[in-house]
């Protein structure tokens, strides 16, 4: 008579266990064919394909592709926590732990551009959109990536009024806004151009480098904590 129950349970998790697997492999099949083709060009049937399954089953495992996106970006998120936190823990000054955690902010995107698209795709709907088109456990897994990467700007610059260093009146709203910001000048990185004028009306496109554009966001990020 207890047999049964646990040979259900065994069933449930193995079936469990295969869904998760299933669901990691095709994660990392978009994950590649961001990083080899970019955001626009990675479609449900090529995600599909490089799996080796139909795209039925795709959305056996996903609401849509928003969805695989969001997830997908959890993944860059979490390789980007890691990194500020690398980044930052050594540094003596609250100065410094963010001027390293802004660089290497920089430095990620740079290296990795579908994170910037993944990003600015899915900040492009609101919260009433992601709802209907995301998962509520897809939202939650990466909202956690999302604060993950958040938290440790919040601490640095909580760290830095606390030492006198920053007068910050509100550390979340700026870490909020020093991601958003920073997610579009790392489109300027990418591009490499910048516009000037010649003269007036007369339009002038020059270059500007990622150094430089790394150096401004630092210098933008520490002009406004004081």
């Amino acid at each position: 008579m207890t047999s049964r129950p646990t040979s259900i349970d065994g069933r449930r998790s193995t079936a469990a266990a295969r869904r998760k697997a299933r669901e990691s492999e095709i994660i990392a099949a978009t994950r590649q064919l961001f990083d080899e083709r970019g955001v626009r060009d990675a479609q449900i049937e090529d995600i599909a394909r490089a799996v080796g399954i139909n795209r039925a089953i795709v959305y056996r495992h996903f609401t849509g592709k928003e969805e695989i996106f969001a997830l997908t970006l959890v993944e860059y998120l979490d390789e980007l926590r890691a990194l500020l936190a690398e980044a930052q823990e050594s540094a003596a000054t609250a100065h410094d732990r963010l001027a390293a955690a802004v660089g290497a902010f920089v430095e990620y995107g740079v290296a990795h551009p579908a994170f910037t698209d993944c990003a600015l795709t899915l900040m492009r709907r609101n919260w009433s959109e992601l709802l209907d088109e995301i998962s509520e456990s897809a939202l939650l897994r990466l909202g956690r990536a999302i604060t993950g990467c958040l938290s440790i700007m919040v601490a640095i610059l909580e760290d830095g009024n606390a030492t006198g260093d920053f007068h910050v009146a509100d550390p979340t709203l700026l870490a909020n806004t020093l991601y958003a910001s920073g997610l579009g000048t790392l489109q300027l990185a990418r591009v490499g151009i910048l516009v000037t004028e010649a003269a007036p009306g007369v339009p002038r496109v020059g270059e500007v480098s990622v150094e430089q554009v790394r150096d401004h966001l630092v210098t933008a990020a520490l002009a406004v904590t004081r």
